[in-house]
């Protein structure tokens, strides 16, 4: 039984990140754009919402096994707690050259409602920034993230099937990811690529 419902919030999850994957692609990005024209501005807030309710939709549809894997008491609990706050600031750190308007898509609607949006931005205007956390390795954001839902006092079942999923989406992710940036940076990102671990620090 318990099996089942894992495979169940394993397919689950697929489909989330399939559905996920998909609408990030730049092929369907740049496909719309040559139907809507910079009406592709509102995409990324088109985007960001859709994920949510994709992904509300599988934690509300997934089963969740009533096991527990850990349950942490003191002192441990209390480090691991630390361990979460470092990695929330590690977090922060590695947000800290984008821009969360820009991210979100409030900043693409504006420009289009100016009229100053370009067609060739697609959804989001694409920059290489090697700063800050991004020295570390190239996917800083998914390192952290990573390491906040991993260090937590107590886990169950479906919490750690997910997070594996998590994990294993990051990495899977980050390769079409740079996909994408060698596309657009060339040479540039290649060495990027070289000379920075993708999620691992100090891993190459």
């Amino acid at each position: 039984m318990i099996a089942l419902e894992i495979l169940a919030v394993v397919l689950l999850f697929s489909l989330f990140a399939a559905s996920h994957t998909f609408l990030a692609s730049r092929k369907l990005k740049v496909g719309l754009a040559e139907k809507i024209g910079n009406k592709i501005a509102f995409y990324r807030l088109f985007y960001n919402v859709t994920s949510l309710i994709f992904f509300f939709v599988f934690y509300e549809l997934s089963p969740k096994p009533d096991v527990i894997v850990y349950d942490l008491h003191y002192p441990l609990d209390i480090i691991t707690f630390v361990l979460q706050v470092l990695s929330l600031a590690g977090l922060l750190w590695a947000v800290r050259p984008i821009s969360l308007l820009e991210f979100a898509g409030v900043s693409q609607i504006k420009k289009y409602i100016q009229g100053d949006y370009l067609v060739e931005d697609l959804d989001e205007k694409a920059e290489l920034k090697i700063v800050g956390a991004f020295k570390l390795v190239r996917h800083p954001i998914y390192l952290f993230s990573i390491l906040f839902l991993l260090f937590r006092p107590g886990m169950d079942l479906f919490y750690l099937v997910t997070l594996i999923c998590i994990i294993i989406y990051f990495y899977v992710g980050s390769v079409y990811e740079e996909r994408k940036l060698v596309e657009i940076f060339g040479e540039r990102y290649l060495e990027y690529q070289k000379n920075i671990p993708r999620i691992i620090p100090w891993l190459k």
